[in-house]
């Protein structure tokens, strides 16, 4: 099992996938898991469309997501880990010419039209082909049998000979991909689904080297959610990107669970599982044929599971990380007992660490909205200006030292007016806040304190007499 050997290859073109992301998690967790090695190769030949900024999205959303490479160029840009390099496909040239040469020597590629083409065996003949509008050579060359670990044993036909250099001297994907794949003794190549109809020309071209090809693995594809339509999920799909969950300051550890089984089932009805556990059980024969649909909320509800868990030195300090970014952030950590007290209130209520702006936004400043629409429903439900009036009148003679203090308080209160304790709660939640919704209204109470409490009380009030 130790001389598993995979590989994640990404193209520093664009902003690193969902999709890109469960691959490579896929093939990091089976190195770990067969105690092998996870190489990271850079597919950087589009020279139109690489970007140094992208290559660095990588490496930053990898490391981000724990993804760690035992091979592979180094994230500070500067050397390799691995003997099997140069990990960039750019750096590589020298080898592809080699290899090259290797398939015309032996008779296994031609040139033609300025163009290398890698030559099929097999008897040949010619037909008219009617979409080319022209006479073609086909190859009888037998099919190409796959004997896939997820998809099972697949047939393929390739027919016709292909090029594996361009005109303009720079080789194709199929070619550098199997290169890389030889010179780099990868074992296993786990990989989306879309690409299973590449693998008969690599089966092709590893038979050209007189090579065994490695084990195939193709993972299924990751679906759109229903609300986003249908069809495979791409880049600009709501939630495609990685970058997004920094961003929102998502837990990797939520986001890595949650990929993990997006195509995987570890055969039990567990859901949340750490890392270490994921690896310990991850195997391909638990991967699905099926396709996954991306489901953005449960993601949500993973991600708040884990956040709910957290322990609060953590927890404050994602907090402080969110704020330290926000405009009025700085203010709302002058006073770091109060901060603290906060966001701990906030801590079971929130999906993601950047909903705590909106949640909170009240404790940190008296000048907050008042929502219209929660007014009118509050304000039409009973007599709730009287509720505030005798909630103003009762507060100093309130103990303000615990939830359990404020809440007998209260209840003191309705009791006294033959009432409940719900008459007093919406209005008080609506003149404190300026919503309906937030931690429990005896802890929001407690930690704006018994003074704030009264003044907004009696503002509120004012301003619907």
């Amino acid at each position: 099992m130790s001389q598993v050997r995979v590989r994640f290859a990404p193209s520093p073109t664009g902003f690193f996938h969902i999709g890109s992301a469960r691959t490579a998690l896929f093939n990091w967790l089976y190195a770990r898991h067969t105690g092998g090695t996870f190489i990271l190769r850079i597919e950087d030949t589009d020279q139109a469309r690489n970007s140094e900024a992208f290559l660095k999205l990588i490496y930053d959303s990898l490391t981000w997501l724990g993804l760690d490479w035992d091979e592979g160029p180094d994230p500070t840009g500067v050397g390799e880990r691995g003997t099997f390099g140069p990990y960039r496909q750019s750096q590589r040239g020298a080898i592809y010419q080699q290899y090259k040469q290797k398939l015309l020597e032996a008779g296994r590629a031609y040139e033609k039209d300025g163009a290398i083409w890698f030559k099929l065996l097999g008897e040949r003949y010619k037909i008219f082909d009617d979409h080319r509008k022209k006479e073609v050579e086909k190859v009888q060359s037998g099919p190409v049998l796959i004997d896939d670990k997820i998809r099972g044993k697949v047939e393929r036909q390739e027919d016709e000979d292909f090029v594996i250099f361009r005109s303009d001297g720079n080789p194709v994907f199929h070619f550098v991909n199997v290169v890389d794949d030889i010179t780099m003794q990868v074992s296993h190549i786990i990989r989306g689904e879309d690409h299973l109809s590449n693998t008969s020309k690599h089966v092709r071209l590893y038979e050209g080297f007189g090579v065994t090809p490695p084990v195939f693995a193709h993972i299924p594809l990751i679906l759109k959610s229903p609300e986003m339509g249908q069809g495979k999920m791409s880049k600009r799909d709501k939630g495609a990107l990685i970058e997004e969950y920094q961003q929102r300051h998502f837990l990797p550890e939520a986001l890595v669970n949650y990929l993990a089984l997006l195509g995987w089932n570890p055969g039990d009805n567990r859901e949340k599982m750490p890392s270490a556990d994921i690896v310990k059980l991850f195997d391909l024969p638990g991967v699905n044929q099926s396709n996954a649909k991306f489901d953005g909320r449960k993601l949500a509800n993973m991600n708040m599971t884990y956040l709910l868990e957290q322990p609060a030195e953590r927890f404050i300090s994602l907090a402080k990380a969110y704020f330290a970014k926000q405009p009025a952030g700085a203010a709302a950590m002058t006073n770091d007992a109060y901060f603290r007290a906060v966001m701990l209130m906030a801590q079971p209520k929130i999906k993601s660490v950047d909903e705590l702006g909106a949640y909170t936004g009240y404790f940190f400043t008296d000048d907050f909205p008042i929502d219209a629409k929660v007014k009118e429903k509050v304000m039409a439900k009973g007599e709730a200006k009287a509720r505030l009036a005798e909630l103003i009148a009762a507060l100093p003679a309130m103990d303000f030292s615990s939830d359990a203090a404020i809440e007998a308080g209260i209840k003191t209160l309705a009791e006294s007016q033959a009432l409940g304790f719900g008459d007093y709660q919406a209005v008080a939640r609506l003149a404190v806040s300026g919503t309906n919704a937030g931690p429990n209204i005896t802890g929001m109470f407690r930690v704006l304190g018994q003074e704030r409490v009264k003044a907004r009380l009696e503002r509120f009030l004012a301003s619907v007499a």
